[in-house]
């Protein structure tokens, strides 16, 4: 039921996130249902964690707060050993999570990818507004007047600007009346009635600086758009599927052996190149010179005309040099980001599975803890601690793209530090510690005070003696 439920609202996100790509283009219910389903498939990473997380706390809480967990103990059956079957249960969770993220999340992806590809390059749908031109027809400018309410189809004053020859608006129509019908799914067929047309026609003699003009008038003129333009065409899946999210395990390492191998090539390339802008000079047959005294004596065996020439030129191989120092240091931070990006989906792979792992150690022991049920105080903490986790992950993704972090450390950072937190609260739950009691807390200061009121009262009555 969490599962879902999280899923759902993860749902909701993306739609409006990419609500402005899906209205008013017309589409289908078969293609916005085939969407939202891939959507569903990539947001299981997010779901499923935060739904272990939730289920495991509303679970061991009912369990505490109907005093279940209390009987389980008196028989002699400890925390641990009710846990086992969730921690089997878990376990088998991660195993299936990491399948689900090698095998099948870069289908969906892909499926995914491609097909919001295609809705975000599909035009919207004819949509002719009174008052207000409409250019979404290649070519033609249609401005209606008003359109009768009982019939959507009838228009009135309807003025149509030609601009198919790219010539400015030298074509225009114009009408009373029209009606607007649609032949099957690629023509638009627009009936005109009583109405103009006005052409500007093109001088043939430059030296003449008339401007023909024509105009008809008809009492009905048929004019056929083409509206293949407005249906979605599917694109070839093939184009993405070189994408890191939309790759295997296997097809990562395998890239990432051929990004590796070409970083070295060029990195090796830009050696032999630099190499050859550098020419090193000797005196007396084997010191390097180095200094700039020593580069002035090198002047000195040259006739003094020559000396601006061969200043200029060393300049200039120094810019050269310089601005392809340049070029290159940023095409190999280029690809080590590339490279970064794979090595980030490599690791996506396992920390899914990690995750449900830690989650649920946190969630169990924390509902036999504050002995909750349902979906109050439990979805609370839930949501505290996965917002927690969610942040850590996206920092460390971030850092780890841009290079700043290693991958390693960036991808298993939420991990690394929620994994402490899980084993402090698994010891806390089976010594049956109370955490949330302000009692647990105050009972380290008030045996503090009280200590400190014996050594006072040990200290007046030894004064009173003495």
């Amino acid at each position: 039921m969490t599962f879902f439920v999280s899923l759902f609202v993860l749902l909701m996100q993306f739609l409006w996130k990419y609500i402005d790509d899906l209205v008013g283009k017309g589409l289908e219910w078969h293609v916005i249902a085939e969407l939202m389903f891939y959507a569903s498939a990539s947001l299981v990473s997010l779901a499923l964690p935060l739904s272990i997380l939730i289920s495991s706390i509303m679970t061991m809480g009912s369990m505490g707060e109907h005093y279940e967990l209390v009987a389980l103990r008196s028989a002699g059956i400890s925390l641990r050993r009710v846990m086992q079957p969730l921690i089997i249960f878990s376990c088998a969770t991660s195993a299936l999570a990491f399948y689900f993220s090698n095998n099948l999340l870069p289908i969906a992806n892909l499926k995914m990818g491609t097909l919001l590809y295609d809705i975000r390059h599909k035009k919207p749908t004819l949509d002719l507004r009174p008052g207000i031109f409409y250019k979404g027809i290649d070519g033609f400018a249609i401005r209606v007047g008003a359109k009768n309410e009982l019939d959507p189809n009838a228009l009135y004053n309807v003025m149509i600007y030609d601009h198919t020859e790219n010539k400015g608006n030298k074509k225009i129509i114009v009408a009373d009346s029209g009606r607007m019908e649609f032949e099957g799914d690629h023509y638009l067929l627009l009936t005109l009635f009583s109405g103009k047309s006005y052409e500007q026609q093109d001088n043939k003699d430059r030296a003449d600086h008339s401007y023909p003009h024509m105009r008809n008038e008809f009492k009905k003129e048929l004019i056929r758009f083409d509206m293949s333009e407005f249906t979605m065409n599917r694109s070839n899946e093939e184009i993405f599927k070189d994408n890191y999210k939309m790759q295997s395990l296997g097809q990562l390492y395998e890239n990432l052996d051929t990004l590796k191998a070409n970083l070295d090539q060029r990195k090796v390339n830009f050696y032999q190149n630099l190499k050859r802008n550098f020419k090193y000079l000797q005196l007396d047959g084997y010191s390097i010179i180095r200094t700039a005294p020593a580069y002035r004596r090198v002047l000195t065996m040259y006739p003094e005309p020559q000396y601006a020439r061969i200043v200029e030129a060393a300049l200039n191989m120094a810019r050269s040099t310089r601005s392809y120092t340049h070029s290159s240091r940023d095409d190999v931070n280029a690809r080590q980001v590339r490279m970064n990006r794979y090595y980030i989906e490599a690791h996506r792979k396992f920390t899914l599975s990690i995750a449900c792992l830690i989650l649920f150690f946190i969630g169990a022991p924390l509902g036999a803890i504050i002995r909750k049920g349902g979906l109050g105080l439990p979805t609370v903490f839930a949501i505290a601690f996965f917002l927690i986790y969610y942040v850590l992950s996206i920092t460390g993704e971030k850092f780890a793209k841009e290079g700043m972090w290693s991958v390693w450390s960036g991808m298993w950072l939420s991990s690394l530090a929620l994994l402490p937190v899980g084993l402090f609260l698994t010891y806390k739950a089976t010594t049956d510690s109370k955490i949330f009691e302000w009692e647990f807390y105050l009972r380290p200061i008030k045996r503090l005070f009280e200590r400190i009121r014996q050594k006072l009262k040990v200290s007046e009555d030894s004064s009173d003696i003495a």
